[in-house]
């Protein structure tokens, strides 16, 4: 009977990071996309909102575009900096949408935000266990420690 290699608890603890790692980012990616695509599928019923809240109504196109940049510059990772920078963007923005929502006395329209920012946290410490190229800023992992 043959056995499987054992898998160590190091090994372990780094599958379940990149799985985590790739999970996180992909639901976050999902609800920037869907976000995204609202803006420009309903975009009169968006700047309503915006306009609702004292946004400016030409914010909508700008925050759409900037949505879908952000996106791409997380899975991509053509540069970390770029990379980074999008994740600092969509933190602010999750931070503001939420406490603006609040703002306004519906909380409900904050989930969304709220639920951003957890997936977005937890994207952001995982990174560097999934992807090549390391982020200074996100947490070095134990498999980073013991590469250097």
């Amino acid at each position: 009977m043959l056995q499987a290699d054992a898998i160590t608890p190091a090994q372990e603890k780094l599958m379940n990071g990149n799985l985590l790692y790739w999970i996180s980012t992909a639901l976050l990616s999902a609800l920037y996309l869907a976000s995204a695509t609202m803006y420009i599928a309903k975009s009169e019923w968006v700047r309503q909102a915006l306009a609702d809240m004292n946004y400016p109504r030409y914010l909508v196109p700008i925050l759409a575009a900037v949505k879908l940049l952000a996106v791409a510059a997380v899975l991509s990772r053509l540069s970390v900096a770029l990379s980074d920078l999008a994740y600092v963007g969509m933190f602010y923005h999750l931070l503001l949408a939420g406490v603006a929502h609040l703002g306004v006395r519906k909380p409900g329209a904050a989930v969304p935000a709220a639920v951003g920012l957890v997936l977005l946290v937890a994207s952001f410490t995982t990174q560097n266990g999934a992807r090549e190229l390391p982020s200074p800023y996100a947490p070095v992992t134990t498999h980073q420690a013991t590469l250097n």
